[in-house]
């Protein structure tokens, strides 16, 4: 077993069958502690909260609060020795650029990596029909995103895998369409989330995910999407500081800005 020590959030819940079989898998190469919600947080991003409430827990800690809170709070209070941060596995997918901010699970490891911690975000794609009974998926789907992460991890610190990426974040489909490779890829830049009005009512619709269904997708090679589609694991290196990109006209009319 490797000597470094491992974090393990999610934002599914504590007990939920996919933190489970990733807590397990990682077991095997490194010293992992559970600092995880107690209940169902997804979509929340990086909500972070004033203050929660911590609980020892047989694998080691449960937050009454997000994925951020169980961050924080590992790496300044709980677990401070943390050398990586790992959350997941996420029943469903988080795939695309615009997802990035919305999901839970990465903002974990974003977060992980604004403490200077790197970070992994795993999540497992489970297509329709499937979807609809997904409390009901057999723990062996979670098996290539498992060993994904557990392959990459216990390459991290002696492959240099880090010294550019801040986090990585994987999506791997689940044993019935993985056919067996991994790719890396770059988060895909389609975006479809519209508002459909019905009489006083706004229902918010992607479209994205029909597409998912059929195969139909628009996405072209090198996304995360047409990897995880093709039945490969798909690993996005990224980095967690927004970039600034140099504007001329910014500088024109911010030197322009009258002053009183």
């Amino acid at each position: 077993m490797n000597d470094f020590d491992i974090l393990v959030t999610n934002d599914d819940g504590i007990d939920s069958p996919g933190f489970h079989a990733l807590y397990e898998g990682l077991s095997a190469v490194g010293s992992v502690t559970a600092v995880a919600p107690a209940d169902d947080q997804s979509a929340v991003g990086r909500t972070v909260s004033q203050s929660v409430t911590v609980e020892d827990h047989e694998l080691g800690y449960v937050i009454d609060g997000t994925p951020v809170d169980c961050v924080v709070a590992g790496l300044s209070s709980l677990c401070p020795e943390t050398d990586l941060v790992v959350a997941g596995c996420n029943q469903g997918a988080n795939m695309g650029a615009a997802v990035l901010g919305r999901s839970g699970t990465v903002s974990a490891a974003v977060e992980s990596a604004f403490h200077g911690v790197p970070g992994i975000a795993t999540s497992l794609y489970i297509p329709s029909p499937d979807w609809e009974k997904a409390e009901e998926i057999p723990t062996e789907w979670y098996v290539p995103a498992v060993d994904a992460t557990t392959y990459l991890v216990d390459r991290a610190f002696g492959s240099g895998l880090f010294e550019k990426a801040d986090y990585l974040n994987i999506n791997a489909p689940t044993t019935r369409i993985y056919n067996g490779e991994m790719a890396v890829t770059r988060p895909s830049q389609v975006y479809e989330l519209a508002a459909e009005q019905d009489g006083n009512q706004l229902n918010l619709v992607n479209p994205i995910w029909e597409k998912l269904a059929s195969g139909d997708i628009p996405d072209s090679g090198g996304t995360d999407r047409r990897a995880v589609m093709d039945g490969k694991i798909s690993v996005s290196p990224l980095q967690a500081p927004h970039v600034t990109e140099p504007s001329e006209r910014l500088d024109q009319l911010a030197s322009e800005f009258p002053t009183r």
